[in-house]
């Protein structure tokens, strides 16, 4: 009973013999490990579990921003603490004490900006098996934002607009309220513009 899905796969009649050679049952063999394998990329991650990991990812990133601001801001101090300032000798025509204290702030703003590519860095490193589901889940992801996101040009102090990127989003239930707060976005837009006329 066995041999007769194989038979009937090479176009052969189970009711006489046959010589298989053994390649035909390696090759059977070899296609379903490729199935297999390629049934991760046919059931992509369920949402849940994508918004999930994309929470983790974030805390990764912040977890490497904060370590980041911290180091550039101290070379900055140690760098620009170390300089001599003479008071006489302006730089760009201010004292050299605010531009060495600026440069230093610029540091650990290079360090904030820097850590986040850091953390994604390390955090591709780890998920390496995954990372595939998870970008094609990230294009679909920010395909859905982009439709349902609100048009920023009717935003005001009193109607800013309510996070355009869905960077807050961590849950199915975070992503229904984000499209209700699009959808209360609109709706005051709409009346101020009306109110307006």
């Amino acid at each position: 009973m066995s041999s007769t899905p194989c038979l009937r796969l090479f176009g052969q009649s189970a009711r006489r013999p046959v010589f298989k050679p053994k390649f035909f049952a390696a090759r059977r063999c070899n296609s379903s490990q490729v199935q297999a394998q390629s049934l991760p990329e046919k059931n992509p991650l369920a949402w849940q579990e994508y918004l999930t990991i994309r929470g983790r990812k974030r805390k990764w990133e912040l977890a490497a921003t904060i370590p980041s601001i911290l180091i550039g801001f101290g070379a900055g101090a140690a760098y620009f603490g170390a300089q001599e300032i003479d008071g006489s000798k302006p730089i760009f025509g201010f004292d050299p004490l605010f531009v060495y204290g600026f440069a230093t702030l610029a540091c650990g703003g290079a360090g904030y900006l820097v850590g986040p590519i850091i953390g994604s860095s390390i955090w591709r490193l780890t998920h390496r098996r995954s990372v595939a589901l998870i970008e094609a889940r990230d294009r679909q992801f920010h395909q859905h934002i982009v439709k349902n996101r609100v048009d920023p040009t009717a935003q005001s102090a009193t109607n800013p607009v309510p996070d355009f990127y869905g960077e807050k989003i961590g849950s199915l239930h975070q992503y229904r309220q984000w499209l209700r707060d699009q959808s209360r976005y609109k709706r005051k837009a709409k009346w101020l513009e009306d109110e307006n006329r």
